[in-house]
């Protein structure tokens, strides 16, 4: 597993470079930069600008997140975790659609100055339902924006949300019936362990090599908490054992909750045991998700 750290954890604060330092300190030999304008500004290409320099300096890749919130309206002082989601692909109304996809590719245009190899998309709220409306929106949407992502050498991948909409089930019947081949997945193990999306051992077992990148982090099982490894209820056995059976090694990136009081140094050392601990021995490497997810069922 490659490792990445994602912004996400110093979203409070302009991101800058001794932020960045603090990741690759950590072992990250990636960073994905989570979009939004509070905390990383992709209109101002003056900022944009440094920080190409520093990635171009520094022997790390950079991934990016799209923008979640409307940047014209979110700021540091009313970010919050418990805030909705305000940038939806798939929203019933036509007009907040192409809001929300405009913004998308403001924050892609990033790519013209930092190298960015992917971008992470959301389809839906935790409210959106699946339909054949949800399904050909999702399609529509993926399309649009892997065609915007495709010349600035950005590869498409859709995240695994806490909805209907992007369940492993349902993100394979999307990419199937949209025959979107080139598209991966990003499995969100927080995602998938609350208490109504099947667990991560059948997360791995259906989505298998669409797998690209990992959202690493943990949870009680009720509630999206963006915990560090180990906090929480995840089955961090389960979640080696599915990398192991992958063909590619995924990009593992820990999405953790911002804590605005954590010092760079704290952050760097918390995430140095994430990588050790993520990065130990699966019981049996060689098992299927399938099998493994199997095995649960019949104890």
């Amino acid at each position: 597993m490659k490792r990445s750290i994602s912004s996400h954890v110093f979203l409070h604060q302009r991101l800058h470079a001794g932020l960045l330092d603090a990741m690759v300190s950590a072992g990250a030999q990636s960073i994905e930069l989570f979009a939004a304008r509070h905390h990383f500004d992709y209109t101002d290409r003056g900022e944009v600008k440094e920080l190409s320099k520093w990635f171009r300096n520094n022997n790390c890749a950079a991934t990016m997140h799209q923008p979640i919130f409307d940047g014209r309206t979110a700021s540091a002082s009313q970010w919050s975790r418990h805030v909705a989601p305000t940038i939806n692909l798939i929203d019933v109304e036509k007009t907040r659609r192409i809001d929300a996809m405009d913004e998308v590719k403001r924050a892609l245009e990033t790519a013209e100055q930092i190298d960015v190899d992917s971008i992470v998309l959301h389809l839906g709220t935790p409210n959106d339902s699946w339909s054949e409306r949800t399904l050909d929106l999702s399609m529509t949407a993926i399309e649009h924006i892997k065609a915007f992502a495709h010349p600035l050498g950005a590869k498409t991948l859709i995240e695994t949300l806490h909805n209907e909409v992007t369940s492993p089930d349902h993100l394979m019947e999307i990419l199937r019936i949209g025959h979107l081949d080139t598209v991966g997945v990003t499995l969100d193990v927080g995602h998938v362990n609350l208490h109504d999306m099947g667990g991560v051992a059948a997360a791995f077992a259906t989505l298998r090599d669409r797998v690209k990148q990992l959202h690493l982090h943990d949870n009680d099982g009720e509630h999206d908490q963006h915990l560090w490894p180990g906090e929480g209820t995840v089955d961090w056995d389960a979640v080696r054992t599915g990398i192991a059976a992958l063909k590619q090694p995924p990009l593992g990136t820990l999405e953790i909750a911002f804590e605005p009081e954590i010092s760079a140094k704290e952050m760097s050392a918390k995430a140095a045991k994430a990588f050790t601990m993520l990065e130990g021995s699966a019981k049996n490497p060689a098992a299927d998700p399938a099998e493994l997810q199997n095995a649960k069922a019949t104890k």
